[in-house]
């Protein structure tokens, strides 16, 4: 089956004896005992299974584990490591998990930040003790795009594990595992999820060993599950993954094309642009671009947010991969903990009509 015929019936496993179309929602926290039923709704729940089902598939992996955030999908990798192993990192990784490696896992786990999208730099950081690559790709906040194969084969070569965070890809654009990743990773609260109404995150292996089983461990008895009704909304919103993704695409493509042009932008970082430097690696990855992009405005943080302020269809607001354009300031919300250019705007461009938020833009950035 295709990406499309996968999302909407593998997502729908119906037993009920009354043959509902549509999966119920399993609300019971606990099962009668049987060969094959659920036991305790932390350990497995018929919704959570449909979940974990349909993105394996999607993702052409093995196994897939669900978990309540990103953020605790992230950590279970992290977590199932020995102790004082030392992982390398993007040096333009996503801020919350940069900082759960450096003040949760500080003194447990060491890391190094590393360009990935220089593959000599990935090799020469690799030490004796390295255990894991984690890649980000196309990477958050400056859409970086990395080459996910070329990193494998490396990592192979030392026995090394390789972990892919493909948020902003999707299932739809980008199959880390097809490529030689051993994981992939999404936060289904973005594009997965697509209406900003559910949090989620999901692991998918590429086989079953011992380190999946200590993942698996990590979900069961460290107990951040997601509830049966948010794998619920999950599943009802795969179903239109892929049209959404090529929507938010179609979308980004006439944005970033825009705003490229635009007198008052410094710089557009979106791979689907011919001069971005991610753009041959994307051609040859990835099936299409995405719906994020940011861009350089051509001012101090406040003629930035003075801009942002302006605009009346995107919604100054963290998260993204929403049907709903979201923008902010990135520095802004990083804190802190981001190392990003104090007037870089991130966009999440939503499946509004690609005139109206063009026409918006034209009007705040003047």
């Amino acid at each position: 089956m295709k990406p499309e015929t996968i999302a909407i019936h593998l997502s729908n496993r119906v037993n009920d004896t009354d043959k509902p179309v549509v999966q119920p929602i399993s609300l019971s926290t606990t099962y009668e005992h049987g060969d094959d039923s659920p036991i305790y709704s932390r350990i497995s729940n018929p919704n959570r299974t449909s979940l974990e089902a349909v993105m394996t598939a999607l993702e052409g992996g093995a196994d897939a584990a669900a978990f309540a955030t990103g953020n605790a999908a992230g950590m279970a990798v992290f977590q199932s490591l020995p102790a004082h192993s030392r992982i390398l990192a993007p040096s333009d990784m996503y801020h919350g998990l940069r900082s759960q490696l450096l003040k949760v896992f500080k003194g447990k786990l060491e890391v190094a930040f590393v360009d990935m999208t220089d593959i000599q730099s990935v090799a020469s950081n690799i030490h004796k003790d390295t255990s894991l690559i984690w890649m980000e790709t196309p990477s958050n906040p400056l859409i970086r795009v990395t080459d996910v194969a070329a990193i494998c084969q490396i990592a192979k070569d030392k026995g090394i594990r390789t972990v892919v965070d493909s948020t902003f890809a999707t299932p739809i654009l980008q199959n880390p595992l097809l490529l030689g990743a051993d994981m992939v990773m999404h936060s289904n609260t973005k594009f997965i999820g697509g209406h900003s109404d559910v949090m989620g995150g999901v692991l998918i292996t590429a086989k079953i060993d011992d380190f999946w089983e200590n993942i698996r461990n990590v979900q069961v008895l460290g107990g951040a599950s997601p509830s049966a009704f948010d794998c619920y909304l999950l599943c009802r919103s795969v179903k239109t993954l892929s049209y959404r993704v090529k929507a938010h695409c179609e979308n980004a493509m006439a944005v970033a094309n825009y705003l490229e042009r635009h007198p008052l932008v410094d710089r557009v970082y979106y791979p689907g642009l011919p001069n971005d430097e991610g753009n041959l690696l994307a051609c040859k990855q990835m099936k299409g671009f995405g719906g994020m992009l940011s861009f350089i405005y051509k001012g101090d943080s406040k003629a930035t947010d003075r801009a942002i302020a302006k605009l009346k269809l995107f919604s100054n607001a963290t998260s993204l991969g929403g049907v709903e354009s979201l923008i902010e300031r990135r520095a802004k919300v990083e804190g802190d903990a981001g190392n990003s250019h104090p007037s870089l705007v991130r966009v999440s461009v939503g499946i509004e009509h690609a005139g109206d938020l063009i026409e918006d833009l034209e009007q705040a950035l003047g």
